[in-house]
């Protein structure tokens, strides 16, 4: 009897082992959180028939809003059909960044992306001292996307959001898009420094492990509205030695010379996924 309850006990605390390794992160469910503003966000009405067919499962975004429309639930996982952001919006380069990854990356490997974006934001928005006062200053369409979406603080709903898609997977690296509303500010690299390394240091992250892939705004050969400030972009890796940036020149852009056309969504977004496969490609050197 006493040898059978031995069997027994050993049998059920190898069941919990095994448990507790399956309800665990996944190693490879690969997760990027992207935030920025406008074209990170999405512009509308740039989602065409040809973005929403055929997108692989093993391609998710945790869902930041509902969209009861959709069917899509705060605080899940779901396939990665966009809109990514709010339900209203439209493509962003995080659309084709994880199609470009699932689509190179091992059968085994699922990428996640946590987008948190605000359209018409300064990187301050995202400063964990500043983004209360920032977003306490700004227009109030700018205060109505983040209090009814972010809850009045991007900083506290993006690290919170983190922490729970830190329980399904590993982070891998952080997008960013923004600096038109920062254009040509040459203190804006020391800012996002800051912010990169708080988002570290409050996730239990390290650079080397967690690169910063920061896209251009439109080109100044597109005649971009904000385009000088990608000679300030350009300096972004002497601050911060793990940043890459991406180019936009040739993406598509709209009329306004300040927001990319649908093609110009695409073709970054595989930009960055071509640097970020460059990177973990470089890892297994």
């Amino acid at each position: 009897m006493l040898k059978k309850l031995i069997i027994l006990a050993a049998a059920a605390a190898l069941m919990l082992s095994c448990s507790s390794k399956i309800d665990g992160p996944d190693p490879n469910f690969h997760i990027y959180l992207c935030i920025g503003q406008s074209n990170m966000e999405g512009y509308p009405g740039t989602i065409e028939t040809i973005d929403t067919v055929d997108v692989d499962s093993r391609f998710q975004v945790w869902q930041t809003v509902d969209c009861p429309d959709n069917g899509w639930v705060k605080g899940q996982w779901r396939t990665a059909v966009p809109p990514l952001t709010k339900c209203w919006c439209g493509l962003t380069p995080a659309d084709y960044f994880g199609r470009t990854l699932v689509d190179c990356l091992p059968k085994k490997i699922r990428v996640g992306v946590v987008v948190v974006a605000v359209g018409g934001c300064k990187i301050q928005c995202f400063d964990k001292d500043s983004c209360m006062s920032y977003v306490a200053t700004s227009a109030d369409w700018l205060q109505n996307n983040v209090n009814t979406n972010y809850g009045g603080n991007c900083w506290e709903f993006l690290i919170n959001a983190a922490k729970e898609a830190q329980k399904s997977g590993v982070i891998k690296g952080i997008l960013l898009h923004q600096g038109e509303s920062n254009c040509a500010d040459p203190a804006w690299p020391l800012q996002v420094k800051k912010v990169y390394e708080d988002l570290l240091a409050e996730l239990g992250l390290e650079a080397e492990n967690v690169p910063l892939l920061a896209g251009e705004v439109v080109n100044k050969s597109q005649e971009g509205v904000c385009a000088s400030h990608n000679e300030v972009l350009a300096t972004l890796p002497d601050v911060i030695p793990t940043a890459y940036v991406i180019s936009s020149k040739d993406c598509p852009e709209r009329v306004d010379h300040l927001h990319f056309a649908s093609a110009g969504y695409r073709e970054l977004g595989h930009r960055y996924g071509a640097q970020m496969l460059s990177i973990l490609t470089d890892k297994k050197k």
